[in-house]
């Protein structure tokens, strides 16, 4: 954590761009505005762009994400999102001293983010989990080891990138991406009672050294200690600067940046989050 650096507020453009080749009218649903939750941080206009321009509507799902119902025409469709947003520069809280609250004792909503999910399949999970983690200190220190043994159990690498892969996949496969950081450690924490949901969201390289990868959307998880959402992250296991909330949910499914009911082809995608110096 040497490396990160606590200085005064930022700004931060964010934003992508990503086309699409259908051979027909295709419905899709997007996810790639910021987070109702950040909206306060937005410094002007949050631009959305289609090319061709064409009719689209936005509103709310069922876990509080703002999501852009479109029909794609035939040929080639770009999607456009710009937008910059006022950061606080600190890095992801660390509150060693949060607590885990018994299951009885939990909010009904909380329930959910226990159970498995398409992504999360807790029931492949929770004899390893239990073995591996339930003599752990409960609260934040559980979280963090199994954080630890995400980040150390999956291999980094582009081109282990899975559209399928699920949790217990990832375990027994060593590899993957930052989703499959994300399902693994969020499987492995409602195996041992603690609720937990996926993040997607913009999160570049701002306070860390070169050299700097290819910038993608990131994946990370949020738990429920101390009354409490707070962030982890297995892939980079470390607090960061800037990350930029898109969407959370139980997994990639409830999240996914483009939802496509039809045949069509991923032509172009490209995403950038850079401090506005």
């Amino acid at each position: 954590m040497t490396n990160l650096r606590t200085e005064l507020p930022m700004r931060i453009n964010a934003g992508c761009q990503i086309a699409y080749d259908c051979p027909q009218p295709t419905p899709m649903l997007l996810m790639i505005s910021p987070h109702p939750s950040r909206l306060p941080d937005v410094v002007g206009p949050h631009e959305m762009r289609f090319d061709p321009p064409i009719p689209f509507r936005d509103y709310q799902d069922s876990f509080g994400n703002t999501c852009t119902r479109i029909v794609a025409p035939p040929g080639r469709l770009t999607i456009t999102t710009r937008f910059q947003v006022q950061d606080s520069g600190l890095p992801d809280d660390v509150t060693r001293a949060a607590w885990q609250r018994p299951i009885e004792q939990l909010p009904d909503e909380m329930l959910i983010y226990l159970l498995g999910s398409r992504y999360c399949d807790t029931d492949k999970l929770t004899d390893l989990a239990w073995s591996l983690f339930g003599q752990a200190a409960s609260g934040w220190d559980r979280v963090q080891a199994i954080c630890d043994y995400a980040h150390e159990r999956i291999a980094f690498g582009y081109e282990h990138a899975s559209a399928t892969r699920s949790a217990s996949e990832a375990f027994f496969e060593r590899r993957g991406v930052c989703r499959d950081y994300a399902h693994l450690a969020v499987a492995l924490c409602r195996c041992v009672n603690v609720p937990a949901r996926y993040c997607t969201g913009y999160l570049g390289d701002i306070g860390m050294p070169p050299p700097y990868g290819p910038m993608d959307f990131a994946a990370w998880f949020e738990v429920y200690l101390d009354d409490c959402w707070h962030t982890f992250d297995a892939r980079n296991n470390m607090p960061r600067i800037g990350r930029i909330l898109m969407a959370r949910g139980r997994d990639a499914t409830d999240v996914a940046i483009a939802t496509t009911f039809g045949p069509c082809t991923l032509a172009g995608f490209q995403v950038f989050t850079d401090e506005v110096v």
